[in-house]
């Protein structure tokens, strides 16, 4: 079986990072469980989509799937994750000075994820180009810890709502990590 990245550091940093995605997964699968599908099942929904995405990860390392194809559906389910959770239906944030800034954050995420990776010309970018998508969604994961962790009374949910914020912009740090790899290698 052929691994795509020859680094050790690069192997290391995309495996890390799909192991964490992984378990934070696992985690808040077993929260659908504990908490039952009819409280829980918007979260059962976009886990699918993450699952997906780091479906695509491990094939993309293990070279089962080609640059394009990796990149255009894990967009597709980052963006559908983001449509979903960040715009439809919103975490009921009360302090309006972030909820503001949470939704413009996420349309600028939804846009930049349209803008860089729907293109055709995705070889060309740059890393900052690349960096600006998870630096978003880092800073939409911090809002909403912020909004959890300090203004929302905590209950049993909190360490599962916790959780599950960070799984996306842990996801997206991988697709980035695989396509600054992909764009050293164009350049070569």
């Amino acid at each position: 079986m052929q691994i795509r990245f020859k680094k050790g550091t690069k192997i290391f940093d995309i495996v890390i990072t799909a192991v964490a995605a992984m378990l934070s997964v696992a985690i808040m699968l077993y929260g659908v469980a504990h908490f039952g599908l009819q409280e829980a099942w918007p979260e059962l929904v976009i886990n699918c989509f993450y699952i997906a995405c780091l479906v695509m990860i491990w094939m993309y390392v293990f070279n089962r799937l080609d640059t394009h194809r990796f990149n255009y559906w894990c967009s597709i389910s980052v963006g559908i994750t983001v449509l979903l959770r960040d715009i439809l239906f919103m975490p009921p944030i009360e302090c309006y000075a972030l909820r503001l800034p949470c939704l413009v954050l996420s349309v600028l995420l939804l846009c930049t994820l349209t803008f860089f990776y729907a293109r055709k010309d995705w070889q060309s970018y740059t890393k900052r180009n690349l960096w600006t998508i998870c630096i978003i969604d880092m800073l939409i994961a911090a809002l909403y810890n912020y909004d959890i962790f300090f203004l929302e009374p905590v209950d049993e949910y909190t360490n599962y709502m916790l959780t599950e914020i960070w799984i996306r912009p842990t996801i997206t740090y991988g697709l980035v990590a695989c396509f600054v790899t992909e764009a050293k290698e164009q350049q070569n």
